[in-house]
This record gives structure tokens, C-alpha cells and sequence, in this order.
């Protein structure tokens, strides 16, 4: 019995040992970040300028790998399937945390991943008609109450952030307005110019520089702090919602069972990126906060995000998506 417990315990030191090994040579090949979206978006370039970075600072090529398709799913499932061993990751929005709320069926679960670090936190912004009679979103609020119904907002498409983050705020806010689905944020912005819907929810990004133009009117920010580009802007929580937080991100993770070593190297390197002059430029150009959490602090921020959507969609009776 006893040589047969020694046996084990070697055992198992040796595989121990055959892990912190793999997590202290880290990496000595390439590393491919996949990016569930076409080339040429928003995460697709910020995943190209820390592959650079990284690059860098581990000494080993980062190639960014897109594997676009249903709506991000098909990358998110192949890092799920991926060898858990540092060498595949994947760099996802916050429809990280929507997909397993909006559809019906997931070839993957959010249980396959170990968040890894948040790179970038953004927000959202209600916008208005400059001759708009709602000067901030009190003024929205309001109108709608005495309308129930009567007022509409432009989101683009229908299970996606801006629209769940507005379900959740005319929620929160005791309202009932109705979402009309635009393609694209262009489109939405220019339905407003119309008059062709009262108010739209577009990314602090596609604001930004319209609100400083005096094109539109940013009426209310989702996050609780203030976007530093549109400082007159007031957020959602200091406007009669106390608390309202719906931020989106911009974040690394890894397929579940990555040594720990790795994950936590990782995202040690993502922050010293996040330091470095041309990265802070990046991020203050994007309209986007950045963040640099530990694997930790982000793994109980998704675990949330993910059970908050969960409750927008039951609450706003949100069809699920095949």
C-alpha cells in the first residue's frame, strides 16, 4: 500500500512538475490570438497593435488569426476546442458575455474559458437631435413616461449591447420605449439627424466626435464614470439611475485548463502594454478606458456580465436567437 501511494504522489509531482515546467519556458513558439470578427474592425485592431506589443515582450511572433462567423461564435468555438496550453487564445467583445444569454444553442459555454484580462473597458451613449427638445436623458425619461410606448430608440440590430444595454436602462428607469433595428451605427446616427427616431445608442467611440461637431446631442454615458472626450456628457447613474453600470470590453481569454502560470504572465505583459505611450494613444483615439485586471478581477467581472445579460433578455422577453 505504501509503495503504491508513492507511486501516485511521484505521479503526480510529475505532472505538476510537467506544468510549471511548460509555464516557466512560455512561450517558445508562435502564438495565434484569434479574433472572431472580420479584419478591418475595432477589435481586429486592437488585437494588431498588442500583437505587436506583445511580440515585443515575450520574444515570440503574435499572429492574429480571424475566424469570423454566427455572429462571433464560430473563433470563440475554435479556441474552445483549442489545446490549453498558451499557445492559442482568443480576444473578444462583450458578446463574450451576450452570446450564452441571446441564443438558443451554443457549441461552447462560458465554462470553457479562463478570463485572462480585460484590455480595454467602452461605453455607450444615447444621442438626440441637436433642435431636440431632450436636453439630457432626464428630459428622455420623462417624455417617455408621460408616453408609454409613444417614444422609439435606433440600436444596432437586435440581441446585441447597445440594444440589451438600453432594454436594461428603460428597465431601470420604470419606461417602455421601443427598438427600432439599424444595420450599422452610421445608419442609426443618421436617422437622428432625420428626426426618424427620436434618440439612438451608438459606442462613446461613434459619438465622440459628432457631439464635440455639435452634430448631436449626447444625452446620457453607460458607464459610471464620465467619457474624458465628451465631459459634458452626463452618465446614466448620476441622471436618476443610481448605480447603472453597462460597460462593454475588450478582453483576452484562454481555453479552460491553461496553467495558471500562463494566464497570469499573460495578462502581466498586457498591462505592462497597456503603460507604454502609443498603446495610451491608441486607447484615448478609441474614446476606451484601460483596464489591465488581473485574471481574477476578470473572471468574477464576466462571471456577472454573463448572469447580468441573462436576467436584461428574460426581463425585457427578448427572443432567443437559433
Amino acid at each position: 500500500m505504501r509503495f503504491f501511494t508513492s507511486l501516485l504522489t511521484t505521479a503526480a509531482l510529475a505532472i505538476l512538475g510537467g506544468s510549471a515546467s511548460r509555464a516557466q519556458t512560455w512561450p517558445t513558439r508562435p502564438i495565434h490570438v484569434v479574433v472572431p470578427f472580420a479584419a478591418g474592425g475595432g477589435l481586429d485592431l486592437t488585437a494588431r497593435v498588442f500583437a505587436d506589443k506583445l511580440s515585443q515582450q515575450l520574444g515570440q511572433p503574435v499572429i492574429v488569426d480571424n475566424r469570423a462567423g454566427a455572429g462571433g461564435n464560430v473563433g470563440v468555438e475554435f479556441v474552445a476546442r483549442s489545446a490549453p496550453d498558451g499557445y492559442t487564445l482568443l480576444i473578444n467583445t462583450n458578446g463574450q458575455s451576450i452570446s450564452p444569454a441571446v441564443y438558443k444553442k451554443l457549441n461552447w459555454d462560458p465554462k470553457d474559458f479562463i478570463p485572462v484580462t480585460q484590455i480595454f473597458q467602452s461605453s455607450a451613449t444615447v444621442i438626440a437631435n441637436v433642435k431636440s427638445p431632450y436636453k439630457d436623458l432626464r428630459d428622455l425619461i420623462a417624455a417617455a413616461k408621460a408616453r408609454p410606448g409613444a417614444l422609439n430608440y435606433g440600436a444596432s440590430g437586435v440581441g446585441n449591447a447597445l440594444h440589451l444595454n438600453m432594454a436594461w436602462l428603460t428597465q431601470r428607469a420604470g419606461v417602455d420605449m421601443q427598438m427600432v433595428p439599424f444595420r450599422n451605427d452610421a445608419l442609426i446616427v443618421n436617422a437622428v439627424l432625420a428626426n426618424e427616431v427620436p434618440v439612438g445608442v451608438v459606442p462613446s467611440s461613434t459619438a465622440n466626435e459628432l457631439v464635440a461637431a455639435g452634430t448631436v446631442r449626447g444625452l446620457g454615458i453607460s458607464t459610471l464614470e464620465r467619457v474624458k472626450q465628451m465631459p459634458d456628457v452626463g452618465t446614466v447613474a448620476e441622471q436618476g439611475i443610481p448605480g447603472f453600470f453597462a460597460p462593454g470590453y475588450q478582453a483576452y481569454f484562454a481555453p479552460a485548463g491553461t496553467p495558471m502560470e500562463i494566464v497570469e504572465r499573460l495578462a502581466r505583459e498586457v498591462k505592462i502594454a497597456l503603460a507604454t505611450p502609443s498603446v495610451r494613444d491608441y486607447a484615448d483615439k478609441s474614446v476606451v478606458q484601460a483596464i489591465g485586471s488581473t485574471p481574477q478581477e476578470f473572471a468574477a467581472f464576466y462571471k456577472s456580465d454573463v448572469e447580468n445579460f441573462k436576467r436584461i433578455v428574460a426581463d425585457a422577453k427578448i427572443p432567443l436567437q437559433e
